[in-house]
């Protein structure tokens, strides 16, 4: 992954899309601050699952970035977020679709025997190892939680 966004920045330079240079460079430098950070507890660089979680946080704090700008008359900084979206999801697989979801939220809660909600993060964390950066978990999260009720 680490060759991909690095060869993405190299072509964005050639091509002078200064957005996309500027977000890929953001990713890099926050995917380097994980690996720093690591280092300190004793852990390897980050691995591609971990580079999958970093990449769905930076979407949701542009998208929360977003919604701010617009609420408060900032078109064009709100814009500025959702074309950093667009270039940060377009190095993340395709999203499960919800009833896709559902059915893998089911079958997943069958499997691990959860009985109650004290079983959630069981699923919760089964979810995310299975399917780093395919699905919304915050909606998944929902629909663990009314199976297990």
């Amino acid at each position: 992954m680490r060759e991909q966004f690095a060869n993405a920045l190299k072509d964005a330079l050639k091509a002078k899309d200064s957005c996309r240079v500027s977000t890929l460079r953001l990713i890099q430098a926050t995917i380097k601050d994980r690996d720093i950070a690591n280092r300190g507890m004793g852990k390897g660089p980050v691995e591609a699952d971990e580079i999958m979680q970093i990449l769905a946080k930076m979407i949701k704090q542009r998208e929360e970035s977003a919604k701010i700008f617009a609420d408060n008359g900032r078109p064009e900084l709100a814009a500025q977020e959702r074309q950093e979206i667009v270039v940060i999801e377009s190095f993340m697989p395709a999203q499960i679709p919800e009833e896709k979801m559902k059915e893998l939220c089911a079958s997943l809660v069958s499997e691990t025997g959860a009985h109650g909600l004290r079983d959630m993060g069981k699923c919760m964390n089964a979810l995310k190892e299975r399917y780093p950066g395919q699905m919304d978990f915050a909606k998944a999260s929902g629909v663990v939680k009314e199976l297990l009720k």
